[in-house]
């Protein structure tokens, strides 16, 4: 499938790069955000951009590094060392931030990656290639009680004991689709009319693999500290565990007098978009921008 980025209009109008400015795509995935930065700073803007996934830093190296140039620089890493690594550049301060917390398309539409239940694949769900764990050592390994917590506490899956109870009496699992046909067959026929039955226990399971809402916390505030005064920050998100952490943080940092919200409620992708995307139903968009010190932000 072709890779569309998510809320694209909406963040780059929220961005607004200019020319001479530093900008930052927290999670480059398919460079869609990354493209937009780059073209829109013309023609002398620059764009970190960091994945933790090695195939979409050797992807934009071929796509974008070769029409951008040095205007381009990508980085090897998980956005929560982000701070670290920009300070690595001899950069201390941006002009804005992109993150867009979803998995790319190119994960999903790759098989052997795992990550999606529609694509017969290993159960792999890593999104950085060289980690250790893997959906598969969760599924065939853990204990039934500590796969039914997981799946409640970061699927919100109402069935996780059903679903537990199930995964371990049918192991070994060794792939996308057969675990997905466990747990259809551990959940109440027709319950779930809107998404698939695996929705929930995959989005647990990656999440767990790719420690990914406290690698979120971190990459949050390294974001906040990069930004420079009047700087802005968006986030997309895609459940509302994700969001629930953009909005405290947010939150907790605007009663710092750090940041100000640029909207108070999130924006959501209009009808157009989710019929041209259907990845795009869940997404939500917050944006904040960092309180001048001399006096109020922009």
């Amino acid at each position: 499938m072709e890779h569309i980025s998510v809320l694209l209009k909406e963040t780059i109008y929220v961005i607004n790069p200019k020319d001479n400015g530093i900008y930052v795509d927290m999670t480059l995935g398919a460079g869609g955000h990354t493209k937009y930065l780059l073209e829109k700073s013309a023609p002398n803007g620059k764009v970190i951009a960091f994945d933790k996934d090695s195939e979409s830093i050797e992807n934009a190296q071929k796509t974008l590094k070769t029409v951008y140039g040095d205007r381009l620089i990508l980085v090897h890493s998980d956005y929560s060392d982000s701070l670290n690594k920009l300070h690595e550049l001899d950069i201390s301060e941006v002009d804005g931030i992109i993150m867009d917390i979803g998995v790319s398309s190119y994960q999903i539409d790759t098989p052997d990656r795992g990550f999606s239940f529609l694509h017969n694949g290993t159960l792999d769900m890593r999104m950085d290639k060289e980690s250790q764990l893997t959906a598969y050592d969760i599924v065939n390994v853990w204990d039934e009680e500590d796969i039914a917590d997981i799946l409640k506490t970061y699927g919100e899956e109402r069935f996780s004991k059903r679903i537990a109870r199930k995964i371990v009496s049918s192991r070994p699992i060794s792939t996308t689709k057969q675990l997905a046909n466990i747990v259809t067959l551990a959940i109440p026929k027709n319950f779930y009319k809107k998404i698939h039955p695996a929705t929930k226990t995959f989005q647990a399971l990656r999440i767990v693999v790719n420690n990914e809402l406290e690698y979120l916390k971190k990459g949050l505030i390294c974001a906040i500290e990069m930004l420079k005064d009047e700087g802005v920050l968006c986030v997309i998100s895609f459940h509302s565990l994700e969001d629930r952490i953009v909005k405290n943080i947010f939150r907790e940092y605007k009663h710092k007098q750090v940041l100000r919200l640029i909207n108070k409620k999130p924006i959501y992708p209009n009808e157009e978009e989710i019929q041209n995307n259907r990845r795009a139903r869940s997404a939500k968009l917050r944006c904040v921008v960092k309180i001048n010190k001399e006096g109020d932000a922009v």
